[in-house]
């Protein structure tokens, strides 16, 4: 019998943390589904397709894991809901730290009253990973840090062609608006 599982989050982008509880997760399951979620109300760095493409390029080309074995997809309705469509009846989630747990705690609980069927499996990542957040990582990235510790190359890659996009748009945009500054001024007198 297939077991599968759910392992929901916004990957925004994916870090060795993830990759640990995928991992994790493949020891408990037959097939993984690596949820992206497109919550709209959250401010990205990357698209939910961006996203879904840099998870996919992380796990199987950076870190040759099988592909029988794991789908990446991108999803904007209940986890339960999508659990129901795919016929899993467990939904992971990975613990850094203690103050992780409230939050989770409660996310389980709401899932087990939609959906008594469905186990939620808390899974925390070794230790030298339980730090690492993708907040951190676009952080350190937008200073000029390095992040290779942290995430695979070619998310590496992705997260300096964006931050040089943001810079590139946000200098010319600056510069525009010095030149019309210029011009009015020049209209004033």
């Amino acid at each position: 019998m297939t077991k599968i599982g759910i392992y929901p989050g916004t990957f925004d982008p994916i870090t060795y943390g993830h990759v640990d509880i995928i991992k994790k997760a493949l020891k408990v399951v037959n097939e993984l589904i690596v949820a992206v979620s497109n919550d709209y109300s959250k401010d990205y760095m990357f698209n939910s397709e961006e996203r879904v493409s840099i998870i996919k390029n992380s796990l199987f080309k950076d870190l040759n894991f099988k592909k029988k074995n794991i789908k990446v997809i991108p999803f904007n309705i209940l986890t339960t809901s999508l659990c129901k469509k795919y016929n899993a009846h467990i939904i992971f989630r990975g613990l850094r730290a203690v103050s992780d747990f409230e939050y989770e705690f409660q996310l389980a609980g709401m899932n087990r009253k939609l959906d008594n069927k469905i186990e939620t499996v808390f899974l925390m990542s070794d230790a030298e990973k339980q730090v690492i957040s993708s907040k951190f990582v676009k952080e350190i990235a937008r200073l000029n840090g390095k992040i290779n510790n942290f995430v695979t190359k070619s998310t590496t890659k992705m997260i300096k062609g964006k931050l040089w996009l943001e810079n590139f748009f946000l200098f010319y945009f600056f510069h525009y608006l010095l030149i019309k500054l210029k011009q009015r001024r020049t209209q004033w007198y």
